[in-house]
């Protein structure tokens, strides 16, 4: 797509980013449906599916023709990354959404025959907005936001999964022992949303393609680096253990993880 194209798309989307952190409020006042999908700790509401849906036709209007993977299977059955394909979490971090109330996002992705292009985290109780791409920089509620400092593992906060940490899985205690602390907030999109902002110098945990689709878009954008926890590149249609980190503290990561 031209760049013209894209910044007229990226208004309208964050739009809709906005529209569906409106709807997300509004029912939270309300009674919600609380399932189990795998066990009592994957939860899903009938917000997110409502949310999903919503996403889903609003990226349809804007996008037609684009495959859409959803979360909740609201859109497509998507096999291949040909053409527009947008990847859309209606609200990450569902956990958090019903116990807390807070520290969980929205989030949507564009890949263009594969390539990264556009990417979304709406932090929704702090009302933050991460919106942008490759070719049209990132910013943050409209403000331009410039690279994170490329901070060592051991110069910085380190964003941890819990099960990882628990089970020390790909070296995590080492890793985090490493780091001046490590940080866990159960949502995905909240914790790379702050290494986009400097407040973490990584974030490693167990993902699938909705968790870190648009972070990878807005990570890559602003030179941090995004791969498998082996250094590998990630596969956007398959889930696995993703490590967003500033280069530095990937580098010392990947030698305690080796």
């Amino acid at each position: 797509m031209e760049v013209a194209a894209l910044q007229q798309l990226n208004q309208a989307v964050q739009t809709v980013m906005q529209q569906a952190r409106s709807q997300v409020l509004v029912k939270m006042g309300t009674a919600m449906t609380v399932m189990e999908k795998t066990s009592r700790k994957d939860l899903v509401t009938n917000v997110d599916r409502s949310n999903e849906h919503f996403l889903v036709q609003a990226l349809r209007q804007l996008d037609p023709g684009a495959q859409i993977l959803g979360e909740e299977g609201a859109g497509d059955q998507v096999t291949t990354l040909a053409g527009h394909v947008w990847i859309v979490d209606p609200i990450d971090g569902t956990m958090n959404f019903v116990h807390q109330r807070n520290h969980f996002a929205i989030m949507a992705g564009l890949y263009i025959d594969g390539q990264p292009t556009l990417g979304y985290i709406y932090d929704v109780m702090a009302a933050k907005l991460y919106a942008g791409g490759p070719a049209i920089g990132v910013t943050l509620n409209g403000t331009t936001l410039t690279a994170p400092l490329d901070l060592a593992l051991s110069a910085g906060l380190f964003g941890a999964s819990a099960p990882l940490l628990i089970h020390n899985r790909y070296q995590m205690q080492t890793i985090a022992a490493t780091s001046l602390g490590p940080r866990i907030i159960g949502s995905a999109g909240i914790q790379i949303s702050q290494v986009l902002a400097g407040e973490l110098v990584g974030y490693l945990s167990y993902l699938r393609p909705w968790d870190f689709a648009a972070g990878r878009v807005l990570a890559e954008t602003l030179g941090l680096s995004v791969t498998q926890v082996d250094g590998t590149p990630v596969n956007m249609l398959s889930s696995g253990a993703v490590l967003i980190a500033t280069k530095s503290a990937q580098r010392a990561i990947l030698a305690i993880v080796k």
